[in-house]
């Protein structure tokens, strides 16, 4: 492994710029991005509690009655062994039963939560940016993504289970093991910020980073297995998912659908509205086995990649998240605030290689409001604007994971060796038996000498 050089070592100049302290960063652009989340989030506040609509969909159904249900039950030391719409990892049931620790309503304390968590997300990108080498973007791509997505983004925890990642991701290369316990408790939350340690540089920080990820996942898990029942149920149910209707895979039958030649049935299972029927089996399976393909791809990267720069940690991060969500059987709305937490996680360093897919992620969460709540009811009816958006949508995110391997897989090839350049053999010199200049001061003697005898004989 070789990491990229930072300049040209050896050079006076560039040892003395290296010893000056790093410049203080004005306070410009920390105030410009605490005004912007704060506009940002009263709109959303806004959204969610109804005094601004973009649809007639309640979207905050799934935190009043779903959760608040599966608080009730977990309260009582169990987990919803009967409720399949269940899908989580056991880890899940802290978040849920943390708003019921507030004094307000469960709906009121659960905004709560996920303002302070989202505020948490803002500050570590704030302090991030601050860092010799790092940028601001990262954070300007918080500000702006998150309120992309509407008022569904306070209306599920996963931008609770994204500020956790985001603080793992950038504590993992400086302190891997504080780095690991993080991902690891997010990867009992929800499974995919595990995903963030495939591109942790190889060696110490590695080992340390996964085994505090594998140890911190397992103690978790081990105490709420052993203090509550049912606390990996939700695998049996995963394992009889369909096709959810806003998935990659969906496409073809939504056109099939909307061709008429499709006579599947469109219903709530296992907790999202899923597509069963005709060529439903197959197309799990092909997703499955993409799943499969890209996992091992991320493995050959990771075997192959040559040299880590300050981002790669970040950029491979990223594209397994990509990975993951396109080759999916569910694509949720909620799932794009993962990768626009990702995405600035990667432009807080300068030389990412994720810029282009950070702007095709931002532009598939506008197509992903429009989709969901805007255009809900055409979609799941595959009719046409509905299913144009969600193509729009998902062929973004498909774009955004094809860039996103082809960067990260040139930016850690190692590179090309200096080819040795072979020059064609010199003109063999003139033959003298002496230097050409002692050659003439010879000649001009000879020739004295010569004048010298003839004038001696004629006298």
């Amino acid at each position: 492994m070789e990491l990229a050089p930072a300049g040209r070592s050896g050079s006076t100049s560039h040892l003395a710029l290296s010893s000056a302290p790093a410049p203080t960063p004005t306070r410009g652009p920390l105030w410009a991005l605490t005004g912007g989340w704060l506009a940002t989030r009263t709109l959303i506040v806004l959204l969610v509690v109804g005094l601004l609509r973009i649809s007639n969909t309640d979207v905050t159904t799934d935190v009043s009655v779903i959760y608040h249900g599966w608080y009730e039950v977990l309260r009582t030391g169990t987990f919803p062994l009967d409720d399949v719409t269940w899908q989580y990892p056991p880890g899940a049931a802290l978040v849920i039963l943390l708003p019921g620790m507030l004094p307000w309503s469960y709906l009121v304390s659960f905004y709560v939560v996920c303002g302070i968590c989202d505020a948490a997300a803002m500050a570590l990108l704030m302090r991030a940016g601050t860092r010799k080498g790092r940028s601001f973007l990262g954070a300007w791509t918080w500000v702006v993504g998150v309120p992309l997505l509407g008022p569904t983004v306070y209306c599920r925890y996963d931008i609770i289970v994204t500020a956790l990642a985001i603080g793992g991701l950038l504590a993992v290369v400086r302190r891997p093991s504080i780095g690991g316990l993080l991902l690891g408790l997010g990867g009992l939350l929800k499974i995919w910020p595990l995903l963030a340690l495939i591109g942790t540089p190889r060696g110490r920080r590695t080992r340390r980073a996964w085994t505090s990820a594998a140890a911190s996942a397992a103690a978790l898990g081990f105490l709420l297995t052993a203090g509550m029942n049912g606390a990996f149920e939700f695998l049996k149910f995963q394992s009889e998912r369909g096709i959810e209707i806003e998935s990659l895979g969906a496409l073809p039958l939504h056109f099939a659908r909307l061709a008429g030649s499709w006579n599947g049935l469109v219903t709530m299972n296992y907790g999202s509205v899923e597509m069963l029927g005709p060529w439903v089996p197959v197309i799990s399976k092909v997703m499955v086995a993409l799943t499969a393909t890209g996992f091992g791809w991320l493995l050959l990267w990771r075997l192959r990649a040559g040299r880590w720069q300050a981002s790669t940690t970040y950029d491979a991060a990223l594209c397994a998240l990509l990975i993951f969500t396109v080759t999916s059987r569910v694509i949720s709305p909620q799932y794009l605030v993962w990768l626009i937490g990702l995405a600035a996680v990667c432009l807080t360093v300068r030389g990412s290689s994720q810029r282009p897919v950070a702007v095709l992620i931002l532009l598939a969460t506008v197509f992903t409001t429009l989709e969901f709540p805007m255009l809900f009811g055409q979609v799941h009816k595959s009719q046409f604007w509905g299913v144009v958006v969600l193509s729009a949508r998902n062929l973004l995110l498909l774009a955004a994971t094809l860039v996103s391997c082809r960067r990260l897989w040139r930016s850690t090839r190692r590179p090309d060796a200096t080819p040795t350049v072979v020059l064609p053999p010199a003109d063999p010199p003139s033959h003298y038996p002496v230097r050409p200049g002692i050659a003439y001061e010879q000649a001009l003697l000879d020739d004295l000498g010569t004048a010298a005898g003839r004038a001696t004989q004629a006298s």
